[in-house]
C-alpha cells in the first residue's frame, strides 16, 4: 500500500482540531474527502482549513467511496456503531473516535465485523500521548517511586455556562463520563492494568445543565503487581482552579503533574503537528517528592499526538500493530459501561477479566 487515502466523517470539534490536521501532518496519509450532514454549509470551512482538493460529501457517498482505504468517524457517540460497521462492511478500515461504542455489546460486534471483514480497526485513544502521562509512565516504569500505592488523575476545567452542543444535551453516549472518562480510564488501564472493582459517582453541577457534568471515578486492585493499589479518576466543569494533573504516590515518594499537555490549544491554534518541537513543553509543572522532603523537578517528555496517525498508517501496511490495540479500547468500553451500573446501582462493581 503506497498512499492511503483517507475518508473523515464529522467536521465538529473532534473532526477539525484533531483528526483533521493530524491525518495532513501524517507522511503517507492523503486526506481526500470529508462527509457530514450539511456538507453546503461545510464547503468553505474545510476548503479552507484542508484545500479545494478535499471533497465535502454524505456520510453514506463517503462509505460507498472504493477510492478510500480509511475511514475515520468523528461523529457523536450514538452514531459511531452504525457509522463503523457500514464501513467494515464496505471494506474500509476504521478509525473511530472515543468512546468506541455506546456500551460493551456495540464495541465487541464492531470488533467481530473488522475481523469477518479482515480490516483493521482502531480507537482514537490520544491522551496516551500527553507528553505529562508518558513522563509519568517512564517514572513509574523506571521504579523511582517504589511500588505504587496510590493514583490521582483529574481533568477538570471551568466552564460554568452549558453550551448548546450535543455533549451537553440528555441522550444515548453524552455527558463528561463519556466525554472524558475514556482519557482516564485508558490511562489507568495503561499504567496498571486490569483493576478488581469499579466505583463510579456521577452529578448535575451546573444551573440548566441537563446531562452529567461531574465524576469521581475508584478503582482498586487487589491482585497481581498492583495489589492494594487505588486510584481515583475525576473531571468536572465546575473547577475554578484545578488541583494537580497527576498525582502518583509510592513507597519510595511520589510525583504530582500541574497543568494540562499543550497539544490541544496547539491544535486549536492551528499549529502544524509535522513542525520541528512539536509537543515540547518547556514549563516546570512536574516534580518528584523524595521520602527526604527534597522537591526535584521532572523534565517533561514531548508529547506525541502524531505517532497515533502514523501507527495507524504502519499497521495498514503491515508493519507494526495498531498504535490502541482493540482489546486496549475493548477494556475502556467494558470499564464505562460498569462505571455507569455503578453510579446507577450506588454500588461497588467487582470486575471479572475481560471477556
Amino acid at each position: 500500500m503506497n498512499e492511503i487515502h483517507v475518508g473523515l466523517i464529522g467536521w465538529g470539534s473532534a473532526a477539525a482540531t484533531f483528526h483533521a490536521p493530524l491525518i495532513r501532518a501524517t507522511t503517507g496519509l492523503r486526506l481526500a474527502a470529508v462527509a457530514t450532514r450539511s456538507p453546503e454549509h461545510v464547503v468553505p470551512l474545510v476548503h479552507a482549513t484542508c484545500g479545494p482538493q478535499v471533497r465535502v460529501t454524505s456520510p453514506e457517498a463517503l462509505i460507498g467511496d472504493a477510492t478510500l482505504d480509511l475511514v475515520v468517524v468523528a461523529t457523536p457517540n450514538d452514531s459511531h456503531f452504525p457509522l463503523a460497521a457500514a464501513a467494515l462492511a464496505a471494506g474500509r478500515h476504521v478509525v473511530v473516535d472515543k468512546p468506541f461504542a455506546l456500551d460493551f455489546a456495540q464495541a465487541r460486534a464492531l470488533a467481530a465485523h473488522a475481523a469477518a471483514a479482515g480490516r483493521q480497526l482502531c480507537v482514537f485513544h490520544n491522551r496516551r500521548w500527553d507528553g505529562d502521562f508518558l513522563t509519568l509512565q517512564r517514572v513509574l516504569h523506571e521504579g523511582v517511586l517504589g511500588r505504587a500505592v496510590e493514583f490521582v488523575s483529574h481533568f477538570d476545567r471551568f466552564r460554568p455556562q452549558v453550551r448548546s452542543r450535543w455533549r451537553e444535551r440528555p441522550g444515548a453516549g453524552t455527558g463528561l463520563w463519556f466525554d472524558l472518562g475514556p482519557h482516564l480510564l485508558d490511562q489507568a488501564l495503561r499504567l496498571f492494568g486490569w483493576p478488581s472493582s469499579i466505583v463510579l459517582d456521577r452529578a448535575v453541577q451546573r444551573e440548566g445543565a441537563s446531562t452529567d457534568d461531574w465524576f469521581s471515578c475508584r478503582l482498586l486492585w487487589r491482585n497481581g503487581p498492583h495489589a492494594g493499589l487505588r486510584a481515583r479518576l475525576q473531571a468536572g466543569m465546575l473547577v475554578a482552579r484545578p488541583g494537580p494533573r497527576f498525582e502518583l504516590h509510592g513507597r519510595a515518594g511520589s510525583m504530582t503533574v500541574e497543568g494540562l499537555d499543550p497539544q490541544e490549544d496547539a491544535l486549536k491554534r492551528g499549529e502544524d503537528p509535522a513542525a520541528p518541537g512539536w509537543g515540547h513543553d518547556s514549563r516546570e509543572r512536574a516534580w518528584i517528592w523524595r521520602a527526604d522532603g527534597a522537591r526535584v523537578p521532572v523534565l517533561l517528555q514531548a508529547g506525541d499526538y502524531p505517532r497515533f496517525y502514523a501507527g495507524v498508517r504502519d499497521a495498514l501496511r503491515g508493519l507494526l500493530p495498531l498504535p490502541v490495540a482493540l482489546d486496549d479500547a475493548l477494556a475502556v468500553q467494558r470499564l464505562l459501561d460498569e462505571g455507569v451500573h455503578s453510579a446507577e446501582g450506588r454500588c461497588d462493581v467487582a470486575l471479572d477479566f475481560l471477556a
